[in-house]
């Protein structure tokens, strides 16, 4: 069959090259075209779905003598079915996971981290926390002016400029006492 004077594999393949294009643009551009609508409506979903109906519908043009209609039906299938694949095992966990890496430096405020390399009394040292994704290293200053040796636990008091003030967890615990 043709359309517009084109055989149907010629308008497969176009839509394939048209949506591989589509889809390289689209990962170099995603940040500056912010998508929040329904997760159907998603262009990663579309440019999936159009690249694998465009693919499996030329080569079943191509490699089989089915009637166009039913070419048409078992690439739609099989294409939602594997974008249906590729949004729940792919973009679902991988858009979860950029979330849950995330964290802002107030949020350090309070944590209680160890000394990795010894804070002397008017310079820097690092401290290690402990975090739910793994663990983070900032640079650190004493909070009180004092010494702190490599292997203490320390109170993250404050952050400036991305570096952490700390002040000795021991010593906090015996003004609280």
């Amino acid at each position: 069959m043709e359309v517009f004077n084109l055989p149907l594999e010629t308008i497969y393949l176009y839509g394939l090259i048209g949506s591989g294009i589509l889809t390289i643009l689209y990962v170099f551009f995603a940040d500056v075209v912010h998508f929040d609508g329904p997760d159907f409506l998603n262009p990663v979903i579309i440019l999936a779905f159009v690249t694998l109906f465009s693919a499996s519908g030329y080569l079943f043009e191509k490699l089989s003598a089915f009637h166009y209609l039913l070419i048409v039906g078992i690439s739609a299938i099989i294409a939602l079915i594997l974008v249906t694949f590729l949004n729940v095992f792919v973009l679902i966990p991988l858009s979860n996971a950029e979330e849950s890496l995330v964290y802002k430096e107030s949020d350090l405020r309070g944590r209680i981290g160890a000394v990795i390399t010894a804070i002397p009394a008017d310079g820097y040292g690092e401290v290690m926390i402990e975090s739910f994704s793994g663990r983070i290293a900032k640079p650190a200053t004493s909070f009180d002016r004092v010494p702190i040796v490599n292997g203490t636990n320390v109170l993250v008091v404050d952050i400036k400029d991305g570096v952490l003030q700390v002040s000795s967890h021991q010593e906090i615990e015996n003004y609280l006492l």
